[in-house]
C-alpha cells in the first residue's frame, strides 16, 4: 500500500483541523523517519506550479492548504454574484456568532450539529465575521465575532439592536423536535 496516498487522503478528510504528527504515526503505524520521508515526498509533489494545494506543518499538525499565489481566484469564488445572498447555513451561523460572540468554531459546530468550517471561511471572506482573539481552551482555538460590515448588512447600529431571545424550555421532547427553544421577544 502506498502510504503517501493514504496520508494525502487522511489529510483531505481531516479538513481544516489537519492531523497531529503523533496521530499520523499511529494511524499509519510508522516511525518518525518514515513520516518525515513521506511528508517530504508529498511536499515535493505539491511544489509543482500545476498544483493548487500544498502540505504544511503548522505547529505539531500537518494540513492540506491552498497556495497563497492563487488567492485572487479563491476570492472570486466567494465574491461572485450568486454568492451575494446568504444561504440558510450562513444565516444560521451568523445568528449563532452574533448572539454568542466571541465563540469558537467547535462551539458553533456543537450548536449547529454540523461542521461549519466552510461557512466560516465564506463569511470571513465576505467580511461578516472576523477573528476576535484566541480562547483559553486547549489548543487556543480562534474566537469569532461579527464585524461592522455585518451590522451594516443587517441595518443594525450595534450588536445590542439584535432581537432579544429567551430560552423558553430547556428540555425538548420528541414531539417538539421542530420547535425552537428560542423565541423572539
Amino acid at each position: 500500500m502506498e502510504l503517501k496516498g493514504v496520508l494525502e487522503g487522511l489529510l483531505f478528510v481531516s479538513g481544516d483541523e489537519g492531523l497531529s504528527l503523533e496521530e499520523i504515526k499511529k494511524l499509519l503505524d510508522i516511525d518518525d523517519d518514515e513520516l518525515k520521508e513521506i511528508i517530504l515526498s508529498l511536499q515535493n509533489d505539491y511544489r509543482s506550479i500545476e498544483r493548487g494545494i500544498k502540505i504544511e506543518v503548522l505547529g505539531s499538525s500537518l494540513k492540506l492548504v491552498t497556495k497563497k499565489e492563487h488567492k485572487e481566484y479563491y476570492q472570486k469564488l466567494f465574491n461572485n454574484e450568486q454568492s451575494e445572498t446568504l444561504s440558510q447555513s450562513s444565516l444560521e451561523t451568523l445568528a449563532i456568532i452574533a448572539y454568542n460572540e466571541p465563540i469558537t468554531r467547535n462551539q458553533i459546530d456543537e450548536i449547529r450539529g454540523v461542521n461549519s468550517s466552510y461557512v466560516l471561511r465564506k463569511l470571513s471572506l465576505k467580511g461578516l465575521v472576523e477573528e476576535k482573539g484566541r480562547s483559553e481552551l486547549p489548543g487556543k482555538p480562534i474566537l469569532y465575532g461579527v464585524t461592522n460590515q455585518f451590522l451594516d448588512y443587517f441595518g443594525l447600529q450595534t450588536i445590542d439592536d439584535l432581537p432579544k431571545l429567551e430560552i423558553v424550555d430547556e428540555e425538548i421532547s420528541e414531539t417538539d423536535l421542530f420547535t425552537s427553544k428560542y423565541v423572539e421577544q
